[in-house]
């Protein structure tokens, strides 16, 4: 399903990358970030980027089955309610891995280099799955409780806003006051962190405890109402 989509295939991973080329070799060069190598600090924003553009179609296609009746026929047969909302799932953490693979890989041929060790860099991988799934979650909420589709998918656009008032792109430092207090209490700036440390091989702090909770908390949060939506639609 995913690989038959263009429009998931050119948002979710040639966008973030379109945007990852103009900001390295276009605003690179004026963007103080204290590092040699900005596509180092980047990368990890581009990552959650990424991951926020493609969890939309999981609304989406959500909704679509909704629509048709998809669900009703998976309740006739002999498998968990759920299983069907489960799938979807699933298919938004696949996919939004392969996205993130292949946006790491054009980041090597940038000029990306990592120091970390294979616990680093599964470290990495948890961050990633766990904001990819507490977004899903939120997803679902979205395609569940609609009653369009393009309000299915709107949900997303405050979520790919966030990455630009975080320390993704610049430090937080260079921001004015207000805007600075919001960016370094947000989760994406502690996620941003984390990850970007881990990489880095340098010591993470309060980052990752902090990135951690933000992405548990919320997936908590999204699958009750999720699944509490989900109930009120298969009753």
């Amino acid at each position: 399903m995913i690989l038959r989509s263009m429009d998931t295939i050119i948002t979710v991973t040639i966008t973030p990358i379109a945007m990852m080329l103009l900001f390295v070799y276009v605003f690179g060069g004026a963007i103080q970030t204290g590092t040699d190598n900005y596509v180092n600090y980047l990368l990890p924003g581009m990552l959650l980027i990424a991951i926020a553009s493609g969890i939309a179609y999981t609304a989406f296609r959500l909704f679509m089955d909704m629509q048709r009746g998809i669900f009703e026929r998976f309740h006739s047969m002999p498998i968990a309610r759920s299983a069907a909302l489960w799938g979807h799932v699933l298919t938004s953490l696949v996919s939004n891995a392969i996205s993130v693979v292949v946006i790491i890989l054009v980041a090597l041929i940038m000029g990306f280099r990592s120091s970390a060790g294979v616990l680093s860099w599964l470290a990495v991988a948890g961050i990633l799955a766990l904001f990819t799934l507490a977004l899903t979650w939120i997803a679902a909420i979205a395609g569940l409780s609609a009653k369009s589709v393009d309000g299915a998918s709107a949900f997303s656009y405050p979520l790919l806003f966030l990455p630009f008032i975080s320390s993704a792109f610049v430090p937080t430092e260079s921001m004015p006051g207000p805007v600075r207090a919001f960016a370094e209490n947000q989760p994406v700036t502690s996620i941003v962190e984390a990850i970007r440390s881990l990489l880095a091989e340098q010591p993470v702090g309060n980052d990752i405890w902090i990135a951690l909770a933000w992405c548990l908390g919320i997936l908590v949060v999204a699958y009750f109402f999720a699944m509490s939506a989900y109930r009120r639609k298969a009753s």
